[in-house]
C-alpha cells in the first residue's frame, strides 16, 4: 500500500496524486475501459467537459489500438497533478493489456468546491 498523499496548492511544483482523490480515478478508469459510462453518470461529482467527449475519448482509444486494463497500484508513481490557480489539473497515467503502462493519459481537472471535490474528465489522449 502506498504512503497517504494529502492535496496540496503547489503552483511550481507536480505533486503524485492524492489520496483522496484515486478512488475516484479509479472508478474513471473503469467506466473508459469498459465503455460504461453509467458507472460514473450517478456519481454528481464527476462530469465530462462536452456530450461528445465519452464518443471521442472511445476514438483516441480505439486509434491508440490497445486495450486498457484496471489502474494498478504502478500508476500512483509516475502520475502527477499540479494546482493551477482554480483547480488542479491532473495527468494519469494509463496501462493496457498489450503494454502494461503505456503512453495514454487520462486528463482530469480537480476543483474544490464547498470542502468537496468535482472532477471534470478532459480527455484520454497520448502524452
Amino acid at each position: 500500500m502506498s504512503e497517504n498523499v494529502i492535496v496540496s496548492k503547489d503552483e511550481q511544483n507536480q505533486q503524485p496524486i492524492p489520496t483522496v482523490w484515486r478512488e475516484v480515478l479509479v472508478l474513471i478508469v473503469e467506466a473508459i475501459k469498459s465503455n460504461n459510462y453509467s458507472l460514473i453518470d450517478s456519481d454528481s461529482s464527476i462530469r465530462l467537459t462536452s456530450p461528445s467527449d465519452k464518443k471521442r475519448i472511445k476514438e483516441n482509444i480505439e486509434e491508440y489500438g490497445c486495450r486498457l486494463i484496471s489502474l494498478p497500484e504502478d500508476a500512483w508513481n509516475t502520475s502527477a497533478c499540479q494546482w493551477m490557480k482554480g483547480y488542479w489539473e491532473i495527468l494519469v497515467d494509463l496501462y493496457t493489456v498489450e503494454e502494461g503502462q503505456s503512453d495514454l493519459v487520462l486528463s482530469v481537472r480537480v476543483y474544490e468546491k464547498n470542502d468537496e471535490f468535482e472532477y471534470e474528465i478532459m480527455s484520454v489522449h497520448v502524452e
